[in-house]
């Protein structure tokens, strides 16, 4: 098989849409009003952190752990999720925007929505603090916040 039918994960068929910088992310969202954002991060981090602020698009981030702290992984993440979207009046083939703090467990979770039939699923590259910077602080070095997107403090 070649190379390019491999997908992120070196499986066969692909594992997600793709990663997608958070301010391609913000225009498709402003373009397509079923797009929806969901964030994976812990409680901890929105509540202390930070959100996206999408109310000038008349949304919401929907809000799924994708690991709870101390505890690890969340096993039910994808029902939760489902329930989340199915909430939000989100129609299936609609694109789905993952985010976490710097891009990894939001890639995990678009993967694991793809793998159960939701998508085009893209991971927002770089997450909403993105790496750390030269004196090892997060939100000007990548992300979502170093960007300039709006976002909220709670």
């Amino acid at each position: 098989m070649p190379s390019s039918d491999l997908s992120q994960t070196g499986q066969s068929g692909p594992s997600y849409a793709g990663d997608i910088s958070p301010s391609e992310t913000w225009k498709r969202l402003a373009q397509d009003p079923a797009a929806r954002l969901i964030d994976v991060r812990t409680e901890a981090e929105w509540n202390f952190v930070g959100l996206p602020d999408l109310v000038s698009l008349s949304r919401q981030p929907l809000l799924c752990e994708w690991q709870r702290f101390p505890g690890g992984q969340n096993l039910d993440f994808v029902a939760q999720a489902s329930t989340a979207l199915a909430q939000s009046g989100h129609s299936k083939g609609a694109p789905l925007f993952f985010l976490c703090r710097s891009g990894a467990r939001s890639k995990a979770a678009a993967i694991a929505m793809t793998a159960h039939g939701y998508g085009p699923c893209f991971n927002i590259a770089h997450g909403f603090e993105g790496g750390l910077d030269a004196k090892c602080h997060r939100g000007l070095a990548g992300g979502w916040k170093a960007e300039g997107l709006p976002w909220i403090q709670t």
